[in-house]
C-alpha cells in the first residue's frame, strides 16, 4: 500500500504515518506539507492507493484539491482529515467523493478504528454527525434499532442487487463506476440508486450513505 499524507503540521504527519504503519506496516508513506508539494509526489508515485487530504491547507482551498483529485485520479481513494467536522463539510466531502471523514481531535483509537473500517471497503463517518441527521425524515429513518441487530435489504425493502449498488456507493463510487463492477447499464443502475434513496428517505447520494451507516448497513455484507 502506497499513501500519501497531505498536512501543513508535521506532528499530524507523524501521528498519522504511525497509525498507518500500525494497521499496514508495509505501507509506504510519502508526505507533502502543501498543494504544490502534493502535486510532485504524485507525479513521483502515479500508483498511489490513498490520499489523506487536510481541508486547511496554505496554499489552496482542500475542497477543490478534493475535487480535482477525483477527476483527475479516480484510481487513488482519499480520504479527508480535518480540524472542523461540521455536517456541512462532511457532507460536502462525502459529495465530492471522500471515502471518509476523520476529524483531527479524535483519539488515536478512533482513527485506528476508521482506518480499519476504510481499509475493509467502509465508509467512516463521524458519529457524532451521524447522531444528528437534519431532516426529520432522516432522523426517522436513521432511528437505531435493537441493540446489536444490523438491517436486512428486506428491512429496507431493498433486492440483492440493490443492496450491492448501495454498498459501491458506500465506498465512494460513481454510477459509471458501479456500471463496471456489476456490469449493469447505467439507466439500471440510476433506477438503483432512486430505489436506494426512497427507502432511506434520502434527498442525494451523500445522505443515503450517512443514513444507511447510522443504520448499521455493512458495505462488506451487503458485497456479499
Amino acid at each position: 500500500m502506497k499513501v500519501l499524507v497531505i498536512d501543513d503540521h508535521a506532528l499530524v504527519r507523524d501521528a498519522l504515518r504511525g497509525v498507518l504503519k500500525e494497521l499496514r506496516g508495509e505501507a509506504s508513506v510519502v508526505e507533502a506539507p502543501d498543494w504544490r508539494e502534493a502535486t510532485r509526489q504524485i507525479e513521483k508515485t502515479p500508483d498511489l492507493d490513498l490520499v489523506l487530504l487536510d481541508l486547511g491547507l496554505p496554499d489552496r482551498d482542500g475542497f477543490e484539491i478534493l475535487a480535482e483529485l477525483r477527476e483527475r485520479y479516480p484510481a487513488i481513494s482519499v480520504v479527508v482529515l480535518s480540524g472542523r467536522n461540521d455536517r456541512e463539510s462532511v457532507a460536502r466531502a462525502l459529495d465530492l467523493g471522500a471515502l471518509g471523514f476523520i476529524p483531527k481531535s479524535a483519539q488515536r483509537e478512533v482513527m485506528l478504528s476508521a482506518f480499519n473500517l476504510i481499509f475493509s471497503g467502509g465508509m467512516y463517518i463521524p458519529p457524532e454527525i451521524l447522531a444528528h441527521q437534519g431532516p426529520a425524515s432522516m432522523r426517522s429513518t436513521s432511528a437505531p434499532g435493537p441493540p446489536g441487530r444490523r438491517v436486512s435489504g428486506a428491512d429496507l425493502g431493498l433486492t440483492e442487487r440493490q443492496l450491492e449498488v448501495l454498498a459501491l456507493l458506500m465506498q465512494g463510487k460513481s454510477n459509471k463506476a458501479i456500471c463496471r463492477v456489476l456490469d449493469l447499464a447505467e439507466p439500471t443502475v440510476k433506477n438503483h440508486v432512486s430505489a436506494i434513496l426512497r427507502a432511506l428517505n434520502a434527498t442525494n447520494r451523500t445522505e443515503a450513505v450517512i443514513a444507511a451507516r447510522a443504520l448499521g448497513v455493512d458495505p462488506r455484507r451487503c458485497a456479499g
